[in-house]
């Protein structure tokens, strides 16, 4: 059975965006992979072994796998053939395309472009690698069958009596049909791709190297684990002198109020704190009557109780409402809630979260107020509290603006290959 993938417009073959110089070049021709890969070659498998090889006769091989057009070593192996070991390096080298062969039905289909050789791994029995023909673009290929339509039509292909494990045959890759222009104009659209690409890696860095000068910053403007001054002091506050360490209860009591009419529903995650719940893309079972959720006021500090000591907490923004399985941290006088909603995400917190979290395993671990009320927390002056939570607000007001730069990017990329490709809507399997 062939598979069909493809791009048009209007039952044609051509795509809605086109660079100048192709406007003339006519349709895109269907072409079967058969038609564009030297070779579609599995990996193998190997014995495992937990030492290292010492024979110059054996070999340690890294196994590797495919996580959102991620390709990487996961684990060590052993491969005892010296020429089985160079067979495999060879075949992880540039301009080749790695697609997940037989796993799980989510990552079935996963595919990556390799840019440069990896001689320092190889490839498992789970994954294929296809080889170029001359003239064809494998980055212009990689592109279509990495794109939503093409990881769809590679799983599709996948056949297996397990609900847990599927298998790609090697006839049914080959099989799989695509549309494609001439050369030229394959390469010119990996290119320009590639480019975006190039913008999208540097926006990531970015955003990357702002969340790491945030975790080490945090580090250094609170006191390590057993110590009483941070490392890091703003100047108006280096001879304030030591932290005092107090109960949580006496920073912090339980507010529990009924829900009141017209207020916003928060939920609690465990990536953005408080968030509002239609902004989520999880179902959440809402409580249709107020009285039945708590009410949150604006500083307040809302956790989940059987997710707090994976940092499942979150300040308000506002007065909302939120479950009534939460609980509500009402801050006394003298306490900025900001500070502690950054304070109890540190490593060090959430030790102490579970420490004094009750339940036999860490899935049943629940921190109910009253063990939430023991902990130790410091407490610096309250102008430090404001400035230390003032400087980290403004970093995520940072990190906010350079995650929705690298969103637009992306967005951006999904809509031009849309363009750049004919539609799919005219091929029939």
């Amino acid at each position: 059975m062939v598979h069909n993938l493809s791009f048009t417009t209007h039952n044609s073959f051509v795509p809605r965006l086109r660079f100048p110089e192709f406007r003339e070049a006519g349709e895109w021709q269907k072409a079967y992979l058969l038609t564009l890969f030297e070779s579609l070659d599995a990996g193998v498998s190997v014995n495992s072994g937990d030492r290292p090889a010492t024979s110059d006769e054996k070999g340690i091989l890294k196994t590797s796998a495919i996580t959102d057009g991620a390709f990487y070593p996961i684990e060590n192996k052993i491969v005892s053939d010296a020429s089985e070991l160079e067979r495999l390096r060879e075949r992880v080298v540039e301009d080749t395309i790695i697609i997940s062969r037989m796993n799980t039905p989510a990552l079935v289909g996963a595919n990556a472009y390799i840019e440069r050789d990896h001689e320092d791994l190889f490839l498992p029995d789970r994954l294929w690698a296809a080889k170029p023909k001359p003239g064809t673009s494998m980055r212009f290929v990689a592109y279509i069958l990495g794109s939503g339509k093409g990881r769809a039509a590679l799983s599709a292909l996948a056949t297996g009596t397990s609900g847990s494990m599927k298998n790609i045959a090697k006839a049914a890759v080959l099989g799989l049909q695509i549309l494609t222009p001439k050369p030229d104009e394959q390469q010119k659209i990996a290119d320009c791709l590639s480019s975006l690409d190039t913008l999208i890696a540097a926006q990531a860095d970015k955003l990357d190297a702002l969340k790491t000068h945030k975790k080490g910053l945090m580090q250094q403007l609170f006191p390590r684990e057993g110590e009483t001054v941070p490392r890091l002091r703003f100047p108006e506050f280096r001879e304030a002198g030591e932290w005092e360490i107090k109960k949580a209860k006496f920073l912090f009591s339980n507010r529990v109020e009924h829900g009141e009419d017209g207020l916003p529903v928060y939920s609690v995650t465990m990536n953005v704190g408080l968030a509002k719940r239609d902004s989520l893309a999880r179902k959440i079972d809402d409580i249709s009557f107020s009285s039945g959720n708590k009410k949150v006021y604006k500083h307040d500090i809302a956790y989940n109780m059987m997710r707090m000591w994976q940092g499942a907490s979150g300040v308000a923004v506002e007065d909302c409402m939120v479950s009534p399985a939460y609980v509500i941290l009402e801050p006394s006088d003298g306490v900025c809630a900001e500070l502690y909603g950054y304070f109890l995400k540190l490593p060090q917190s959430l030790q102490a979260l579970t420490a004094h979290s009750q339940g036999l395993t860490k899935d049943r671990l629940r921190l109910y107020y009253k063990d939430f009320a023991q902990i130790p927390l410091p407490k610096p002056p309250l102008g430090e509290q404001q400035k230390i939570a003032a400087c980290l607000s403004s970093l995520d007001t940072l990190i906010a603006a350079q995650t929705d730069k690298l969103d637009a990017l992306k967005t951006h990329k999904k809509g031009l290959m849309q363009q750049l490709f004919p539609s799919p809507k005219a091929m029939a399997a």
